[in-house]
């Protein structure tokens, strides 16, 4: 059974001042623990990341093998008709492994619920910060490390930014920065929630999550 849950953020401007405006976050939350659906999100996100690609090749398909190493009887020798045999050098390979794709399936509704009990669990590690989209003109790491440390934003621990629209700026401004990581709203998944100790939001990324996961 789930239960509604409001979180209210004031947000702060980039030079780390509290603004008065309001923002409300409105989430569907498991009455009991939701952590085995979170489990189960970050199993399938983990699967997903899967190459499949290892491959060997069976005894058809090695090259060679096709004349008889030699006659079936009388030699004293056992019995053999190919030398791409499993059991000789150079053969094939026994139930080796072949190139597949594994999919843990997982319904909408699942995915949408461990998003935002995951959410409503790292509450209170939450800052959204106005602007933050447009806030750096010239991509410099200088001047996204600077704003991090006027908000009280560790970047020696895990950080996650999470904005609605990714600029080429901020891009080139966090890259080179290893503990932050940033994200667009709409390709939020609980892995990044889950790694991170610190989550960086804007109000246009608050919208967004609210129309995308919170409908």
């Amino acid at each position: 059974m789930t239960v509604q849950k409001f979180i209210k953020y004031n947000s702060l401007d980039v030079d780390g001042q509290v603004l008065n405006d309001e923002h409300k976050l409105e989430l569907n939350v498991l009455e009991k623990s939701g952590n085995y659906l979170i489990h189960k999100d970050i199993l399938r996100h983990q699967i997903s990341k899967k190459q499949g690609t290892v491959s060997t090749k069976t005894r058809s398909e090695v090259r060679g093998g096709g004349r008889k190493p030699w006659q079936q009887k009388g030699t004293g020798r056992a019995r053999a008709g190919s030398n791409r045999s499993p059991l000789w050098k150079g053969g094939g390979v026994i139930f080796g492994p072949k190139p597949k794709k594994t999919i843990l399936k997982l319904n909408k509704k699942e995915r949408k619920l461990a998003l935002q009990t995951l959410l409503y669990n790292k509450r209170n590690n939450i800052s959204v910060i106005e602007n933050l989209e447009n806030a750096i003109d010239s991509p410099k790491t200088k001047t996204f490390f600077t704003m991090c440390q006027k908000c009280g934003v560790d970047v020696n621990q895990k950080v996650l930014v999470i904005v609605a629209k990714k600029t080429p700026a901020l891009k080139l401004s966090i890259r080179n920065m290893k503990n932050v990581e940033l994200i667009s709203a709409s390709n939020l998944n609980t892995l990044s929630i889950l790694r991170a100790k610190q989550i960086l939001l804007t109000p246009l990324a608050v919208n967004e999550i609210k129309e995308t996961y919170c409908g």
